[in-house]
Formats: structure tokens, sequence, C-alpha cells
């Protein structure tokens, strides 16, 4: 991220955009289940491409989507003309990102993996919510054992210069749960076999809740 709070990041954005076109099913499957049941107002979280929009029930009634990489909220703004659900395209960073009126939703894929300081981002998403608000999210995740110390080595290395800044190895169900969120429901799983020597093979998929009282 520049100084000025934009993101530039032509190599990723160039391949983010073919990678996004060519998921695996198990992805597919993962994020339409992610947004399974949700309704009114969601703010999403770092959109890429739109590759989400498709999957959103028609219970939701407006998706705010924040994508601050132009080159990628330029496809995401064409995804949104296609599906039926209405979707805005912001290209603000999720750090600046301001709202007056609570969401019912935030929407977490594959993004708090990416961001700066997640501790804090998840801290403000909560403040977004509406209590009683949901947070669903599907995010890489800290392994353990060998996977771990690979995630690791990649992290300090060149995935996050490739990738779009993502480190694979953070605790990010940890970093839910001290932002206030209480994890209503969350399991792990592979995207790609165990046996694929991948950082990012391991996800975590759950739905949090910002508490009532």
């Amino acid at each position: 991220m520049a100084d000025d709070g934009t993101v530039d990041n032509p190599f990723f954005a160039r391949l983010w955009s073919k990678l996004s076109t060519r998921e695996p099913e198990s992805i597919k499957l993962l994020r339409r289940e992610n947004l399974a049941g949700l309704t009114g107002r969601v703010l999403e979280v770092g959109a890429g491409t739109g590759t989400n929009f498709e999957f959103y029930p028609a219970s939701v009634t407006e998706v705010v989507a924040i994508e601050p990489e132009q080159r990628l909220a330029v496809l995401a703004r064409q995804e949104a003309d296609r599906v039926s659900v209405a979707v805005t395209v912001s290209t603000d960073t999720v750090e600046r990102y301001g709202s007056g009126e609570p969401f019912d939703a935030v929407v977490c894929s594959l993004v708090l993996c990416s961001v700066q300081d997640p501790d804090s981002v998840l801290r403000q998403l909560f403040s977004t919510l509406r209590p009683g608000g949901e947070l669903r999210y599907l995010e890489h995740v800290a392994s353990t054992g060998l996977r771990a110390r690979m995630q690791r080595l990649a992290d300090a290395t060149v995935w996050p210069r490739l990738l779009g800044n993502c480190h694979t190895h953070r605790h990010t169900e940890r970093s839910i749960v001290d932002a206030g969120f209480e994890v209503a429901d969350a399991r792990r799983e592979w995207v790609f076999p165990a046996w694929v020597p991948l950082p990012a093979s391991e996800t975590a998929i759950g739905r949090a809740v910002r508490p009532a009282a």
C-alpha cells in the first residue's frame, strides 16, 4: 500500500485475474456455503474480481464490496453488472472505509491474510456490524507441524510479494475472537489435497457473531 492509501499491485492483479477464473470446485463450494443464508445489507472486504457475487442469495438486499486494487475493481464492477443482487464496488481500503449505517453481515474471503494489521481490521469490522450481525469468513490459516514451518518460510520470503501480501501463517481464528466476536460455527477444510506442498492449502470457514448486548 502506498503512503496515500492507494493499492497498486499490477503483477498480483494480473495473476489474480487469471487464477480467479480457474478456482477449483472445492473453493467454489466453500464460497457458496460461506454466503448461504445471508440477509439484508452486507459488507464484503477484498472483493477481488467479484468471485463471490454470483453466490449471494436473493435475501441479500445490498452488497458494498471493497476492492482497493484499481485493476481488480474494474473486473469486480463488470461482474456486479452481471448478477441479480445489487452490488456497489468501492476502491477504498478497509482501513479507510466508513459507513454511518451498520451492516447486517460482513464477508471476508481469502483477504485477512493480506491486510497489514488483521487485528485492527477485525476490530473495525466488529464496529460496522449491528448487534447480532454476522461475520462470515473463509480464510487461509496457520497450520501445524511441517506445513507450519513451510508457511513461515513462505511468508518470510517470496509468497507475500507474489500473492498480494498474503501471509499464510496467521492465527486468524484467534484474532476474530480477540476482536470481540463469538464464533457460532467453524471448521477447517483443505482446498487442495493435504499432500500438495502449498502453504495456502488449509482454510478456516466459519460464522461469528457480534454479541447483541
